[in-house]
């Protein structure tokens, strides 16, 4: 990790010099940024453990970030996703030998060495399981556990490097958040019965593909292969119907999840996500879940209608009452007004088209430090119970920015989020009737 830092200064200084003896400052900046960047896919990718993990989380939002930065880090974080270098074939065998007994072989037909994707705490393969069902192993590196909180704590000192790479995220808070979901992601028991909870509630359902859990042990999973383009290379080349219907049915899943399945799938990265031939959409990885038996809080659901609304007074009101302001803090409707008008743009429409550029105004206004936006911001807190929650959606709406997608967020969110529409309409007050017999005016 510290190669990151004295990289960068050292090809800042070459450039300086190139630019001195009358190189292209722009062709001089661009260089230093796409190798700075090949740099950071590197280290990242060859840590796994937290470090690929936070790369993986940092790339949702890239969408944010303004165009002069962002291109030759978008595909290097991309690349995060699941290209990450893998483990040797030795390995793999080793750790399947530990997890399925030494005879795991024989459970198969046919078992390719060559990994198909790489993540941060594990890699894929493709097999054929004895029943001849076409499967996906998931095999977790070696030593997996012990990395991971190790890198997370390594990572946290270099917040604000990578904070310059991605201005518009709070890369702190990521990193808290990773740390808290640790334990739960490295036992593949847990994820397994997380799926296992996902496809029995989706079953034959005409919009979503939950694959089936094969066998499962601490360190490996065996689920079955879902075919299809990953949201990954919709992004980069799907059309527009393909966009469209893969930013709904994202939403879809979101709001619909907590209440079919009692919990949400809190991994949200386009790697993770499959539009099938079919328009189907097939959701992978469920190592990260947040458990909502009661769905999710109807609270939301009021603040969001007060928010459509513009009832400001009243939303304040309640961000104080349910702890999104810190102590000691004071915040005025008109502070609050103005911090979230420009979120709100979504739901003022039935369909709404998430773009680049929008989330970049966005973003920019709350992560300005001259900005009121930004002062109103430092006064607000994210109470813990709603963390996983702001980061399910607010990942979703980076992903739907990446996918330049429209679609009718507003009818998905108006029907599957509780509490929306429990907020009373305003009281009308009625205007002072004339009396028309003695020509004077009575107060009503």
């Amino acid at each position: 990790m510290a190669s990151i830092p004295i990289g960068i200064a050292g090809r800042a200084a070459v450039g300086f010099g190139r630019k001195l003896t009358g190189a292209d400052r722009e062709e001089v900046d661009a260089e230093l940024a796409a190798k700075a960047a090949e740099q950071l896919f590197t280290v990242l990718g060859e840590l796994k453990g937290g470090a690929m993990k936070l790369g993986q989380a940092l790339s949702v939002m890239e969408a944010a970030v303004p165009e002069e930065f962002a291109e030759p880090y978008r595909e290097a974080l991309t690349k995060l996703q699941a290209e990450a270098p893998p483990m040797p074939t030795k390995t793999v065998y080793r750790v399947l030998d530990q997890q399925l007994g030494t005879r795991w072989r024989s459970r198969f037909q046919d078992f390719e060495a060559e990994p198909i994707a790489s993540a941060s705490i594990g890699q894929v393969h493709r097999a054929q399981w004895s029943d001849g069902r076409t499967v996906a192993v998931k095999v977790q590196y070696p030593g997996a556990d012990e990395a991971l909180r190790a890198d997370l704590k390594t990572l946290s000192r270099f917040v604000g490097i990578m904070s310059s790479v991605m201005p518009g995220t709070d890369v702190k808070a990521v990193l808290d958040e990773l740390s808290a979901r640790t334990n739960e992601e490295l036992d593949y028991r847990i994820e397994t019965e997380n799926q296992r909870a996902f496809a029995k509630a989706y079953a034959d359902d005409p919009d979503f593909v939950i694959p089936k859990v094969v066998a499962g042990a601490p360190k490996v999973a065996v689920t079955e292969w879902l075919d299809g383009p990953s949201y990954a290379s919709i992004i980069t080349g799907g059309t527009r119907e393909q966009r469209d219907r893969a930013g709904m049915l994202l939403a879809l899943f979101n709001f619909t999840a907590p209440k079919r399945a009692g919990m949400l799938h809190a991994d949200p990265h386009p790697g993770n996500f499959k539009l099938l031939e079919d328009g189907r959409m097939g959701i992978l990885d469920f190592g990260a879940a947040a458990r909502l038996p009661d769905g999710l809080p109807p609270e939301l659901g009021r603040m969001v209608r007060l928010a459509r609304d513009q009832r400001f007074d009243e939303l304040t009101a309640l961000l104080y009452q349910w702890g999104f302001v810190l102590p000691g803090r004071s915040v005025t409707h008109a502070e609050i007004r103005n911090y979230l008008r420009p979120f709100t743009d979504p739901l003022h429409s039935e369909s709404f088209h998430f773009t680049r550029k929008w989330l970049q105004s966005v973003a920019g206004r709350a992560t300005d430090i001259s900005s009121a936006e930004f002062k109103t911001g430092i006064s607000l807190n994210m109470p813990a119970k709603y963390l996983m929650i702001f980061r399910v959606l607010l990942g979703s709406v980076g992903i739907c920015a990446q996918l330049d997608a429209e679609a009718p967020y507003m009818g998905i969110l108006t029907e599957w989020m509780p509490g929306y529409a429990e907020v009373p309409d305003p009281v009308q007050v009625e205007e002072p009737q004339r009396s028309g017999t003695s020509g004077s005016t009575t107060d009503e």
